[in-house]
């Protein structure tokens, strides 16, 4: 078996860092886009998921994890922080006139991602393997196939993992009649 890109790169393997770019970038560009508010925001955070990415690439292990959702996690928590940082920094309006000014639609989003908190929430309580399944569904758009052959997890456990997953979390939305459909 082949070393993955990470433990390549861990090896000292020069020629499989662009490998690791080439393979990764749409992916770490992608979720900096939707984390960040604009591109030279999201271009600097590519660049600090990869150069982390080096830095952590010997604690890659396939046992525990695929090598994509390694990646994806080592972006998602570089992209949080920078989001946190960018975030914390002084506005000049006063918190009261931004708390009025707010239209439904971003009330909306204000709600929405009170509801994706308590989200993920319910995900950090799955089962590590259904964790990874789930994230890699909702996060990577990944296919039930795609997740079956990159992890190499039985295609019917795939989907079972995702079909439980989301009972889960239905539940802990409050929507038990949405619950009851997901295992019909």
């Amino acid at each position: 078996m082949t070393d993955s890109l990470l433990q390549r790169i861990a090896g000292g393997d020069r020629a499989a860092v662009a490998a690791c770019i080439d393979a990764y970038s749409g992916l770490v560009w992608s979720l900096a886009r939707r984390f960040l508010r604009n591109d030279a925001d999201a271009e600097e955070a590519v660049q600090e998921v990869f150069l982390e990415l080096w830095e952590k690439s010997a604690r890659f292990d396939p046992a525990v994890a695929a090598e994509v959702t390694f990646v994806s996690m080592i972006a998602r928590r570089r992209l949080i922080d920078r989001r946190r940082k960018l975030d914390s920094e002084p506005v000049a309006e006063a918190l009261d006139e931004i708390e009025h000014s707010l239209s439904d639609d971003a009330q909306g989003l204000l709600e929405a991602n009170a509801e994706l908190a308590r989200v993920v929430d319910v995900i950090r309580t799955l089962k590590p393997e259904q964790q990874e399944v789930i994230n890699m569904a909702s996060w990577l758009g990944m296919s039930h196939g795609a997740i079956a052959r990159q992890t190499g997890i039985p295609l019917g456990t795939v989907k079972s993992h995702v079909a439980r997953g989301l009972l889960r979390i239905r539940e802990a939305l409050g929507e038990p009649e949405l619950a009851g459909k997901a295992t019909s």
